[in-house]
């Protein structure tokens, strides 16, 4: 998007924003759902207060720090330390059901129309909600998928088992070294197949979500298409937010949603068909139920 681009927040009262949105959800062709952080943080997965005490006190006693966030970027001193903290901080947040049931209640509001998901979200909630996998684009990797270091080749590796045997085989906060994740293939390490760097792999199933989410994009142009924008911040605009926004401007058929709470704004050109709701995800998608 243009640089000189104007932002429009919304104006009218809540209750007539719900409307509005539950207006534009029954009259679409289409529903196209970006989500963010926000969505998982409306469903109770919280990286601070009383989750992050409940499963790693014994760290911010050790290290210092006081949520799970800042946790992830710790210099650990040793392997050991890195994978005890690693491997106890995906089973909560990849494997474990989230606190509240704000993914399904999302799914209720969407499952009988044409929808598609992109997120840049990578705790899998979408599916552990019973969303359709083939209808899902993670753009940004998966906790639940580890990569091999080098990288020596364009796969990736099913963690569960691996993740399971580590934080059961911890002690101290330390996994020991035989319990490393390694590569089956090449015998290097294995690491998170999240999108940090360039040495990110976009395997098999990653490119074909693209390319799914791509001829639903095409097949629906010019349609009554609603992007409902959930928990979307500005830290990478680009993947769902920008998109959205010129989507809809190219689209006289399009309406735009952006829910998210303290960060709900939308493109000055397209404001006479966008909703912006300044509020909780969760509480909002129960309103339009």
């Amino acid at each position: 998007m243009s640089s000189k681009m104007r932002i429009s927040r919304s104006t009218g009262n809540c209750s007539d924003n719900i409307n509005k949105l539950r207006e534009a959800l029954s009259r679409s062709e289409a529903v196209v759902i970006g989500a963010g952080a926000g969505l998982s943080t409306s469903a109770g997965f919280t990286y601070s207060g009383e989750r992050f005490e409940k499963y790693f006190s014994d760290f911010r006693e050790k290290y210092g720090f006081t949520d799970m966030y800042s946790g992830g970027f710790y210099p650990y001193p040793s392997k050991e330390e890195f994978w005890g903290y690693w491997s106890r901080y995906i089973l909560i947040n990849r494997y474990m059901d989230a606190p509240k049931p704000v993914y399904n209640e999302l799914l209720a509001l969407v499952k009988d129309k044409d929808y598609f998901v992109i997120t840049t979200n990578v705790d899998h909630c979408f599916q552990k909600a019973g969303f359709d996998k083939k209808r899902l684009f993670y753009t940004q990797g998966d906790y639940g998928l580890f990569q091999c270091t080098g990288p020596c080749c364009n796969e990736t590796f099913d963690n569960r088992e691996m993740i399971v045997r580590m934080v059961e085989g911890q002690k101290d906060g330390k996994v020991p070294p035989e319990l490393f994740p390694k590569c089956p293939n090449c015998g290097r390490p294995l690491t998170l197949n999240l999108r940090s760097d360039d040495s990110f792999i976009e395997d098999y199933g990653w490119v074909e979500a693209a390319q799914r989410y791509d001829q639903f994009l095409r097949e629906h142009e010019g349609n009554r298409v609603l992007f409902l924008e959930l928990g979307v911040g500005f830290n990478t605009p680009s993947i769902i937010k920008y998109p959205f926004w010129r989507m809809t401007l190219n689209n006289p058929n399009a309406t735009y949603a952006c829910v998210n709470y303290g960060e709900s704004f939308t493109l000055e050109e397209i404001a006479d068909r966008s909703v912006c709701i300044d509020g909780d995800i969760g509480e909002t998608i129960r309103q339009l139920q």
